[in-house]
């Protein structure tokens, strides 16, 4: 029996596609600023048909000059992934892998990247990045200093917005990956 076209989509496991080959891995990322998320996509954005997205590079460009506090954070970046989602989703029926980094650092968020998951039907990693606030904040200082990130976060921003980081859990359902190294 064949299914209505509304759940072709809907599925947790990879299918095969037409031309015989498979749907690619997304490949989420969950830490605190400056836990090297980006260090580790960009690492993990080296294998073969593998792409990486990231929202800082996006944020920067289309709505630099409008964020100007966490606030506006948060404004933009829901714009962002309303249009990423579907996007990301037709990239990994295409075959190709994503390294989403985008912060997987709330349920809500993660909730975001589940859906992306399941239109595409594909198999998926979390990569939890679990380091300690002082290693992350000395990390976020020297990559201040540097100049060299689309953001300069304070103190202040980083802990006002790490207060709403919330770990991935069990319940969530997430193939998660634990990194807990300080020299990424």
């Amino acid at each position: 029996m064949t299914k209505p076209l509304s759940q072709l989509h809907q599925t947790q496991s990879p299918q095969v596609l037409s031309g015989g080959s498979k749907p690619g891995t997304l490949h989420m990322l969950c830490g605190k600023i400056a836990a090297g998320k980006s260090t580790l996509a960009a690492e993990l954005a080296r294998k073969p048909g593998t792409v990486l997205i990231a929202e800082d590079e996006w944020l920067s460009t289309l709505f630099g000059d409008q964020m100007c506090s966490v606030a506006d954070y948060v404004r933009v970046s829901e714009k962002l992934r309303s249009v990423m989602g579907p996007h990301v989703a037709m990239l990994l029926r295409a075959g190709l892998s994503v390294v989403l980094d985008f912060p997987a650092n709330t349920v809500g968020l993660r909730r975001w990247m589940r859906s992306v998951l399941e239109d595409a039907g594909v198999d998926h990693v979390l990569h939890y990045l679990d380091l300690e606030d002082d290693v992350c904040i000395n990390r976020l200082r020297v990559r201040n200093r540097a100049g060299s990130h689309q953001f300069a976060a304070s103190d202040a921003q980083f802990h006002q917005i790490n207060a709403a980081f919330v770990p991935p859990s069990v319940e969530e359902g997430f193939n998660v990956v634990t990194h807990q190294t300080d020299t990424l």
